[in-house]
């Protein structure tokens, strides 16, 4: 008689997500930099959803504490690009700092875009810390109904 065990895939999934994770919170805040006040700041990556429908490609952004004046949004072949920073403001402080954990720094994000979507008519749009850039579809690239026709 023979006995066979195996791992469910999802088990090795999560392992590989707990793994993640934990390289993630090593590595998270490297590489440390300085900027000209002084102060440490980290190179940083802001959480992205991007979502596709039929008429357009969505990417969502979160940006807290980034100004909209610190965002910038290129496109070049196709290539979206999210730039910005999240500048650390100076404060005068009497008591003793026992933490930072916030990061700080500037960030990049590049999406590339399939060729279906229509560049010209990039819209975004930034709300409490939020951007959402809408990359609409071209018109020959969005589904449509063919009547058939009866002889």
């Amino acid at each position: 008689m023979f006995v066979t065990t195996t791992r469910r895939p999802h088990e090795s999934f999560q392992t590989l997500r707990r793994l993640n994770n934990m390289l993630d919170e090593a590595f998270g805040t490297w590489p440390l930099t300085q900027d000209e006040s002084g102060a440490i700041t980290s190179a940083w990556h802001p959480a992205v959803d991007v979502f596709e429908d039929k008429d357009a490609v969505r990417i969502v952004a979160e940006l807290p504490g980034v100004s909209p004046e610190d965002v910038k949004l290129s496109l070049e072949n196709n290539l979206l690009i999210i730039r910005g920073e999240k500048k650390q403001e100076a404060e005068e402080r009497n008591e003793r700092v026992h933490r930072y954990e916030r990061s700080y720094g500037s960030f990049e994000r590049a999406f590339m875009l399939p060729a279906t979507v229509d560049g010209e008519k990039i819209a975004a749009e930034y709300r409490n810390g939020v951007l959402t850039v809408t990359v609409p579809k071209a018109e020959r690239a969005r589904p449509r109904e063919i009547p058939v026709r009866t002889a």
